[in-house]
């Protein structure tokens, strides 16, 4: 037995690495007492990095550990340290993980242990973190890893052991990627570190959810959130399969877009177009007028100015307001090219399990509001109408996609959190909302002009976006705009009266906004404003959160792949496919506050992108009909 000692909060911890049958059978009577006590037990992983379902993936070791006791089980030894540590992880009743979806994943594929055995008796911290203040530390918050909480909570000289062992790792001559898996199984600071991070979540977990008893949340809060991370990880294990061929393809492709119109951007003196110095000396070279400047003293050139500059909206559709700028638009391009070369491109070519499949990490409580983030690579972030990236995740041999989404969710949860009753009358009567405001505002002659600048108005609400920015993104002058502004919030006057309200709340709770859910969503002093997009926002995702979960008590779940802001994306077989789409989307229907919650489902082909890719009158594109037909008599099926 190798014994590993280590004082925290003035108290004497004790880690201890198994070496022989009988150093394990030790172990296990600890198992047994701790399970017959039904103590919450900490645990954790470490292993090769973060490519759970890499073929060359290896989990190192299991640990465990309550206030004074850590056990590091080096399953890395061979079978019967493995089992050790399986047995222990079925044996115990409770158990809690840091960040557990990592955990739990690692253990499914690893272990063998099953997340549906695991799941139910375990506690995320990190979960219970976020639910007390969702900010990272660096925003003000409170802090959302485990070395900010007990440096804040059990003891300030907490070791940080991620980052202590990377310079462990520099001394052997790894890099913090490579490390994980070069370490000596058998180095020290590396055991102790492993046992440190069990003992360590063992004594912030109680701390964290007296915090949250203190501040009201409630528990139907805290288990809906573990029970939607068990959701999440189930589809996360399932991935999608990549269509390697088109994916080797398209990062060829891309890679050749990024230099050609880098080589536009070097015309005009732009050596780098990620250098923003360069880029917004060469566009005031040019005549054009830049007036914002970063926190740093520097002209801003971010995406949303260059994108008017170049006379495009966030679609990537002419705005027809300006001249298009050469270089804005060159630079642009470059940079979108290239981030989709090596986020998309490169992540899927290079990202692949033994079976040809992708695992895009699903963080099923992320941002600030708790909307969920989708990673490696990061899916969320597609233009919405764009099929390039998609086309190349497919669907199961026999299988077609499918997608549900909500109809302008988050229009009318705001509709519903305000009581707009215009607003709702509007949804009733089955209204295009956004063709509603436009006629409200101007009249019936509204132009398309018009639409576009009351639909910016009203998500303008929804995310928090100003004048100047819907401005820039339709190329309306900003006192009209503003006109815009004025005359929504007096057709729509139960808007504006929820956002004094909600902000006046907000100040009253400590700048937190209460969600319908009892969720704490934590406001900046200096933006009050952004008060009523938190609740809206924060609203939306438990909605499809609640879906989701409906959907699981129904048995969906095995047809799902992934949760994408207001829409599900699932596949199933050919022949039932639109039967299960329609299922899911009578499932995510819900009547919220008397305002009714609808859904769209569609059915495609074998590849997301056949969801996108279409004639302008809703059709598929006629060549990709063409491939799906070709794919459907292949496997003997009818198109």
């Amino acid at each position: 037995m190798k014994y590993f000692p280590y004082t925290i909060a003035g108290e004497e911890t004790m880690t201890r690495v198994p070496e022989t049958a009988a150093d394990l059978d030790e172990f296990r009577r600890w198992v047994e007492r701790k399970a017959r006590a039904g103590e919450m037990i900490g645990a954790d992983t470490e292993t090769t990095g973060l490519a759970t379902f890499s073929p060359t993936y290896r989990l190192r070791t299991v640990q465990f550990g309550d206030n004074r006791d850590a056990w590091v089980i080096c399953v890395e030894l061979g079978p019967v340290f493995a089992e050790a540590a399986r047995w222990a992880l079925l044996t115990l009743h409770r158990l809690v993980f840091h960040n557990a979806t990592f955990d739990l994943l690692v253990l499914d594929r690893h272990l063998g242990v099953p997340i549906a055995a695991l799941a139910p008796k375990v506690t995320d911290s990190k979960i219970i973190a976020h639910l007390f203040d969702s900010r990272p530390k660096h925003e003000g918050g409170y802090g959302l890893r485990l070395k900010e909480l007990c440096a804040r909570d059990v003891d300030p000289s907490a070791p940080d052991t991620q980052e202590d062992l990377t310079a462990v790792f520099r001394s052997i001559g790894e890099t913090k990627a490579t490390g994980w898996g070069k370490i000596d199984i058998n180095h020290p600071t590396y055991l102790l570190y492993a046992g440190l991070d069990a003992i360590l979540v063992s004594r912030w977990l109680p701390i964290g959810v007296e915090r949250l008893r203190k501040v009201g949340i409630r528990q139907a809060l805290v288990d809906f959130e573990h029970r939607v991370m068990y959701v999440c990880a189930l589809m996360e294990r399932r991935g999608m399969l990549v269509d390697q061929e088109y994916v080797r393809g398209l990062v060829d492709r891309l890679q050749e877009d990024a230099e050609l119109h880098a080589g536009k951007a070097r015309k005009y003196g732009v050596t780098s177009v990620n250098a923003p110095k360069q880029v917004a000396t060469a566009l005031v070279g040019m005549g054009e007028t830049l007036t914002e400047r970063t926190d740093s003293g520097n002209l801003k050139v971010d995406k949303e100015i260059l994108q008017s500059l170049a006379d495009v909206d966030r679609n990537w559709e002419r705005i027809g307001a300006r001249i298009p700028n050469p270089l804005a638009d060159a630079v642009l391009r470059s940079k979108r090219a290239g981030k989709w070369a090596k986020s998309y491109g490169v992540a899927m070519r290079d990202g692949l399990d033994v079976e040809g499949r992708i695992h895009p990490k699903i963080s099923s409580l992320a941002a600030r509001t708790a909307r969920m983030s989708i990673s490696a690579p990061p899916l969320q972030q597609l233009p919405s109408g764009d099929w390039t990236i998609r086309r190349a995740m497919l669907a199961d041999v026999g299988h077609r996609i499918f997608s549900v989404d909500y109809s302008a969710v988050e229009m009318r949860v705001l509709a519903a959190l305000a009581d707009e009753r215009t607003m709702k009358r509007a949804i009733a009567e089955g209204r295009d909302l956004h063709d509603f405001t436009a006629e409200l505002i101007w009249g019936p002659e509204f132009t398309k002009a018009h639409r576009k600048i009351g639909k910016g108005v009203g998500f303008g609400k929804v995310y928090g976006g100003g004048a100047t920015t819907l401005s820039r993104q339709t190329g309306a002058p900003l006192n009209e705009v503003k006109a815009a502004v004025a005359a929504y919030d007096r057709v729509y006057p139960g808007i504006k009266r929820y956002s004094n309200r909600v902000q006046r709340e907000a100040r009253a709770d400590g700048f937190v906004v209460i969600t319908p859910t009892g969720r704490r969503v934590p406001l900046d002093r200096d933006r009050v404003y952004a008060a009523t997009n938190y609740a809206v926002q924060s609203t939306a995702r438990d909605v499809l959160c609640q879906a989701l979960l409906n959907m699981h008590d129904k048995g969906l779940t095995e047809y799902l792949l992934l949760p994408i802001h207001d829409e599900c994306l699932g596949s199933a077989p050919a022949d039932i496919a639109d039967d299960v789409a329609r299922e899911v989307g009578e499932t995510m229907k819900m009547d919220f506050f008397g305002v009714p919650l609808d859904t769209d489902p569609e059915v495609g082909g074998r590849s997301w992108g056949s969801l996108y890719m279409k004639t302008p009158d809703g059709k598929y594109d006629h060549a990709l009909r063409a491939r799906e037909d070709e794919w459907y008599a292949s496997v003997g099926l009818a198109a």
